[in-house]
């Protein structure tokens, strides 16, 4: 009897090692930066070609259980739903800073915290300074441009930034993490309407219920956080209150010191394991169905003339730099702080204008702020992503030189 020859597979499962690398290489900041991109890209194309009207219909289809009031677009399903996970990892991230990282400790985390919240206030004063004196001003946009995309600026920094002084790194992942924290704060409080207090306390309840459970047994059994979550989740959207805080708050309920006997926290482990699902999967689909904007020239044109679009651009551009530089020279001006030895106002710069990259978050309160698919909600689109682009640019370019500036002086006291 002939054997069957075997038949190799060319497109077959990945390994446990090769797995094992995909999802390193999901976790680095340039990986997601760039699927984020990709997801943008996607959109704007699919958005200005012969079958937008397919992707608007895609947007726009409706699923779920509307007696748990659940029947939600794919577009809110990515925005309300998805973007909860990536809410999640940015509060494993908050609780780790707060109780063992840059946050912990006052003395070195004064300068990025004040310039974080530099960095927002001067962005919301200059869109509100633009709309209040426009007759078709927007006020209650002011928020869109007071946030700073940490992936996206990260990841300029990191291929950009090659030579310059780890503390600029830490300066501007310790500024990134504050402004996270402050515009989770912005969409509590200015982003909840009608809240139910009934429905509030039982999502509330059941974080600690998830824990509690997370405390257990070196983690506690997916089994039983996962569903925990999504009943979370489903609560805080019943109360009114933006569900993707609801990812916060089960980020901020995880242990984030390591217990004797344990090489690593609940809060790292939970990290190591969801930030390739937030990098590789929910943040690029959310930006797939928020970024798609007509980008014609006769809509840009509408743009460059609205002035909640002309508030987002320059907060984004001009505000954001302005905001970091200002509050971090008046710290250092008026007390004892002090900017680390390696660094340079040139290169603080720098840094304040990769700042304005906004995107995720951005686009998220744009979301919130103006309704989809109005001429505001457009143009605020388009200038969250024509301002960070530019943001992105200036910053890239200003990084670039100092590092050839740094490369410079250490090779003349080399010599």
């Amino acid at each position: 009897m002939m054997s069957t020859p075997s038949i190799k597979r060319v497109l077959g499962p990945l390994t446990p090692g090769g797995l094992r690398n995909f999802t390193d290489n999901l976790r680095a900041e340039n990986t997601g930066a760039i699927l984020l991109l990709v997801g943008t890209i996607v959109a704007l194309v699919w958005a200005n070609s012969p079958f937008s009207e397919s992707y608007r219909e895609l947007s726009a289809l409706t699923f779920g259980p509307s007696a748990l009031h659940l029947d939600l677009s794919v577009a809110q399903w990515a925005t309300d739903g998805l973007l909860a996970i990536f809410f999640f990892v940015v509060g494993l991230e908050l609780k780790r800073e707060m109780v063992d990282g840059e946050l912990r400790r006052p003395a070195t985390a004064i300068v990025p915290i004040l310039a974080a919240v530099g960095g927002m206030v001067v962005p919301a004063l200059v869109y509100t300074v633009i709309n209040a004196v426009s007759s078709l001003g927007e006020p209650h946009g002011w928020a869109v441009p007071v946030a700073t995309d940490i992936a996206f600026a990260v990841a300029v920094l990191t291929v950009f930034g090659k030579g310059l002084p780890t503390a600029l790194r830490a300066f501007l992942l310790t500024l990134a993490v504050v402004d996270d924290l402050l515009g989770i704060v912005v969409i509590a409080i200015f982003y909840t309407a009608g809240t139910s207090l009934v429905w509030l306390g039982a999502a509330l309840a059941t974080i600690v219920v998830f824990g509690l459970v997370a405390r257990r047994h070196g983690g506690g059994s997916p089994w039983l956080l996962v569903p925990l979550a999504v009943l979370t989740w489903g609560l805080m959207h019943a109360s009114g209150i933006h569900a993707t805080i609801a990812g916060v708050l089960l980020g901020f309920s995880v242990p984030a010191l390591a217990r004797p006997g344990e090489r690593q926290s609940i809060a790292e482990r939970y990290e190591h394991v969801w930030r390739p699902v937030s990098a590789g999967f929910a943040v690029p689909v959310f930006a797939l169905f928020a970024a798609g904007v007509v980008m014609s020239p006769s809509a840009l044109a509408d743009a460059a003339s609205n002035p909640a679009a002309q508030g987002v651009f320059f907060g984004l551009v001009l505000g954001k730099p302005a905001g970091i530089l200002l509050a971090t020279w008046l710290l250092v001006s008026f007390t004892k702080a002090s900017l680390d030895d390696s660094l340079r106002w040139f290169d603080m710069a720098a840094v304040a204008c990769v700042g304005g990259v906004g995107f995720t978050v951005s686009l998220l309160i744009g979301e919130l702020s103006f309704e989809a698919g109005t001429v505001n909600g457009e143009a605020v689109k388009a200038a969250v992503l024509v301002g960070s682009v530019t943001a992105a640019a200036v910053g890239a370019t200003l990084l670039a030189w100092r590092s050839r500036t740094h490369r410079a002086e250490q090779e003349d006291a080399a010599a």
